[in-house]
């Protein structure tokens, strides 16, 4: 009984640090190369460009939190050598993808903070968006539940 509550701590702290990393990840991806480099949008995109600025640094800092924790997590996992790397992979595609579809969906279509891009025919982009979203969601599940896991573990 120790054990199992003991494997399922672990199992949780690997799923955490690899949401936390995942989010952080495609947050930092999401404001360097979107916001900075092709400069499509801003975080909030509904005042001056000094304010859009503002909240991109304000969004940075945030993705630099979560990556930050995720890897304090994992630091931890490695040291108490339960690092289990497939739940690990797993969970930050499920983090990065799940962040990508909050973003997608919740941030552009029902907050209306910004739009990916403000072209005529902004639904190619949002589909492109969401879709390799959900992907990384399937693909970090699959490998959070794999079999190959599972036999690994018994």
């Amino acid at each position: 009984m120790v054990a199992n509550h003991k494997e399922q701590t672990n199992k949780s702290r690997n799923i955490l640090s690899g949401i936390l990393f995942g989010i952080g990840f495609a947050s930092f991806i999401d404001e360097a190369v979107f916001h900075q480099l092709l400069r499509w949008h801003h975080f909030y995109d509904k005042s001056t460009t000094e304010i859009g600025l503002i909240s991109d640094g304000l969004f940075h800092a945030f993705s630099w939190f979560a990556t930050i924790g995720g890897l304090f997590l994992f630091a931890d996992l490695r040291r108490r050598k339960a690092l289990e790397p497939l739940i690990w992979w797993g969970s930050i595609l499920l983090g990065a993808g799940g962040f990508q579809l909050y973003d997608g969906t919740i941030q552009h279509k029902f907050m209306k903070l910004h739009q990916i891009r403000y072209v005529d025919n902004v639904f190619v982009y949002d589909l492109v968006w969401n879709v390799i979203a959900i992907l990384m969601i399937i693909a970090g599940l699959a490998l959070i539940l794999s079999p190959k896991r599972r036999r690994e573990a018994s």
